[in-house]
């Protein structure tokens, strides 16, 4: 017993160091052009030893991809649904944006950029990860919110789309495109702010066409 606790948490300090290792690869030298050779030589150790972690320099990017981007989709709605939609969304919008504008983050999306001509897996794996699973629990939110007549879009699955596409507005591509700097925490609440409030606009509950409460509870700011 005591064996085993102390080798597994060695085992997951090395898998982090290889994790670690191989995104600076990645990042320095992209996808295609980096090799498990490569890592291990920067990492220090033989190409057996990453082996035992990673079976593959496929293997070994997906978890980079899991790691940056699923545990980040995951992560947006926590502790954020004990409020208004106003203060869920807002909270939503704001890591969103924080996530998606982050270096590390950007990196990743060029790489995939790059690759996704020769390899469509990659994207495809990045998408259902990343943006489709943030997605999918914002329309789960939404539809939750809609059955408490909360917000009452007719498609949750559209009206999520949108929020996240008001969110991005034009600065996303501007900045993928190196036209502007990244946005500052300031810029991005702002831009999340204007994006709550359009939303509500559009979806919030009319209480003469469904037994919901008044537009003054969901403390909107909109008219």
């Amino acid at each position: 017993m005591v064996k085993s606790s102390t080798v597994t948490p060695l085992r997951e300090e090395r898998r982090e160091a290889i994790m670690n290792v191989a995104r600076e690869v990645f990042f320095e030298h992209g996808y295609s052009a980096t090799s498990m050779s490569a890592i291990a030589a920067r990492l220090g150790g033989s190409k057996g030893t990453l082996y035992n972690y990673f079976r593959s320099k496929e293997e070994l990017f997906e978890a980079q991809v899991r790691e940056l981007c699923g545990s980040a989709a995951s992560s947006f709605l926590e502790s954020t649904t004990e409020g208004s939609p106003i203060e869920t969304l807002t909270l939503f919008g704001e890591r969103y944006l924080a996530h998606l504008f982050s270096e590390q983050t950007i990196k990743l999306f060029r790489i995939l950029v790059a690759e996704a001509q020769r390899s469509p897996e990659l994207g495809r794996m990045f998408y259902e990860v990343g943006p489709a699973r943030g997605r999918k629990m914002l329309e789960g939110y939404l539809q939750t919110a809609k059955a408490q007549c909360l917000v009452d879009p007719p498609d949750c699955a559209l009206a999520a789309v949108q929020f996240l596409s008001l969110c991005k507005g034009p600065a996303h591509l501007q900045f993928l495109l190196n036209l502007i700097p990244a946005p500052t925490l300031q810029e991005i609440k702002l831009q999340v702010e204007r994006s709550v409030r359009a939303f509500m606009a559009l979806y919030a509950p009319k209480a003469e066409a469904r037994d919901c409460s008044p537009l003054s509870e969901l403390e909107l700011n909109t008219r």
